[in-house]
C-alpha cells in the first residue's frame, strides 16, 4: 500500500466515493494512485503541463500496475479535459492566483463537474472571494499542518438553480467559514502565527514613509482587528 503525506491524505478524504477523478497538476501522481488502491474511485486522469512531473507520475502509476486505471495526460490546466470525462476535479499545491486563472480559463469545462477539491498555497482569502464568481458553493473545509506549514483546502459542489451567492463575512473569507464554525483545532495556532507575523510587519512599517507603507499598515491593522474579532466570537486563544 502506498503511503502519502498528511496533506494528500486530507485531500483524498474530500473526494466522493465512485467519482472519476481529474487531478490537475498531478506532480508524482500519488493522489490518484492512493484513491484507486483504496477503491474510492474507479478511474482517474493525471494531468500536468510539465513533461517532468508527467514522466514521474507515469513511472509511479506503472510501478503500482495501474496504467489501465489512470491515464496520464499533458494539459495546461483543464485544457485537455473533455466534458463528462470526470466528476471530481482536484487542483492543489499551487498558488491561489494560478488556480484562479485555471478555473477562469476552464470555466466551460466545469459544467459537467460534480465537485471541486481545491487547495491554494497562497492568497487564500482573495481566492475564497473569487470562488463566489463560480457556479459552485463551498460545502466543506479542512486544514492540515505539514512540515511547519498550514494547508487549508475546500470542497465545492454546483450551486443549485435559484440559490443566491453566499454572503460571507470578512473573517470567513480570510480564515474559512467552515473552519471557523467547527472551531478547527489547527485554526487557533494558525491565527497566532499570523498575528505574530502581523506584529512584526506593523513594527517595521510604523517607521516607514510613503503612501504605500501607510496603505499596507492600514491593511495589517485591519487584519489584526479581524483576528481579534474572531478570537472574541469563536473563543480562540490568540
Amino acid at each position: 500500500m502506498i503511503r502519502i503525506s498528511e496533506r494528500l491524505s486530507a485531500l483524498a478524504a474530500l473526494v466522493s466515493q465512485g467519482n472519476i477523478l481529474a487531478d490537475i497538476g498531478c506532480d508524482h501522481g500519488y493522489l490518484p494512485i492512493y484513491l484507486i488502491l483504496q477503491r474510492r474511485i474507479p478511474r482517474a486522469i493525471a494531468m500536468d503541463v510539465r513533461p517532468g512531473p508527467l514522466s514521474r507520475a507515469r513511472e509511479n502509476i506503472g510501478a503500482y500496475g495501474l496504467l489501465d486505471y489512470i491515464e496520464v495526460r499533458q494539459s495546461d490546466g483543464l485544457e485537455a479535459l473533455a466534458a463528462g470525462e470526470a466528476q471530481t476535479v482536484v487542483i492543489a499545491g499551487m498558488g491561489g492566483p494560478l488556480m484562479e486563472g485555471i478555473l477562469k480559463e476552464g470555466a466551460q469545462k466545469l459544467a459537467s463537474i460534480r465537485e471541486l477539491i481545491l487547495q491554494p498555497q497562497s492568497d487564500v482569502g482573495h481566492f475564497r472571494r473569487f470562488l463566489q464568481e463560480l457556479p459552485f458553493t463551498v460545502t466543506d473545509e479542512e486544514m492540515v499542518r505539514e512540515d511547519g506549514k498550514f494547508y487549508p483546502m475546500m470542497r465545492l459542489r454546483p450551486r443549485r438553480l435559484g440559490d443566491d451567492r453566499e454572503d460571507w463575512t470578512d473573517a470567513e473569507y480570510r480564515y474559512g467559514r467552515y473552519l471557523l464554525r467547527a472551531r478547527h483545532p489547527l485554526l487557533g495556532e494558525y491565527l497566532r502565527r499570523e498575528k505574530e507575523k502581523l506584529d512584526g510587519l506593523e513594527e517595521s512599517l510604523r517607521s516607514a514613509e510613503g503612501s504605500r507603507a501607510a496603505e499596507r499598515l492600514a491593511e495589517i491593522l485591519r487584519e489584526k482587528e479581524c483576528i481579534q474579532e474572531v478570537r472574541e466570537e469563536y473563543g480562540f486563544d490568540v
